[in-house]
């Protein structure tokens, strides 16, 4: 899982999804080309962020829900603007951005995941990317902090 890229893909970023099965971008993308790059990367799920407001961005959606497996993960970018009932729908994992702040912890029956940002470093925050590992109907989550 990626997030606020802001328009810069770092190879540690690229490197750190190498090899995995499915990419989840949580918005503030920045330009289609990092969507081009992520997708020759792996399957690619992808919301747009509050900065993601040029032409090339109208046709990705608000929020997305994907199934990997037994898991049901819903994905969008600023965790405030969340609808409620996502147990009673099935979902099992939230996947966010906005806020910069990598985070991984569980409420309520659900994994909520902020990859945190992997662009143009912001305050004092990591640079990461985050990990899903899903095995059945189980998904846990690691936050990976890039050397940049």
């Amino acid at each position: 899982m990626i997030s606020d890229t802001h328009g810069l893909l770092r190879p540690q970023a690229v490197a750190a999804l190498e090899g995995c099965a499915h990419i989840v971008h949580g918005g503030d993308i920045g330009h289609a080309g990092i969507l081009d790059a992520l997708r020759a990367i792996a399957p690619l799920t992808v919301v747009r962020g509050n900065n993601d407001r040029d032409a090339w961005a109208d046709g990705i959606p608000e929020t997305a829900s994907l199934d990997l497996g037994a898991v049901r993960i819903h994905v969008i970018h600023d965790l405030s603007q969340l609808a409620p009932g996502l147990a009673a729908a099935g979902v099992r994992v939230v996947v966010s951005g906005h806020s910069h702040r990598p985070k991984v912890e569980e409420r309520g029956g659900i994994l909520y995941v902020n990859p945190g940002s992997a662009g143009p470093r912001r305050f004092k925050l990591p640079v990461t990317v985050a990990e899903l590992a899903v095995d059945g109907a189980s998904a846990t989550a690691r936050i990976v902090e890039l050397a940049v």
